[in-house]
């Protein structure tokens, strides 16, 4: 089972490349301090490298 990353909108992207605001749309963060949960696979970890400045993320462990 894949591990979860929650991912929280820390710092707005008014200002950034389009690119960016298209990267963070894309992950679900639309507004300041949104947190969302995503798989960890390697497509999400690059779109997060290219907006680490951006957000904090936080590995979920979902042990049931």
């Amino acid at each position: 089972r894949m591990a979860k990353l929650r991912i929280t909108l820390k710092k707005s992207g008014i200002g950034y490349s389009e690119r960016q605001k298209a990267t963070l749309k894309a992950l679900g963060l639309q507004h300041l301090n949104k947190t969302v949960e995503q798989e960890d696979t390697e497509t999400i970890r690059g779109m997060l490298s290219r907006v680490s400045h951006l957000v904090e993320i936080e590995t979920v462990n979902e042990e049931k």
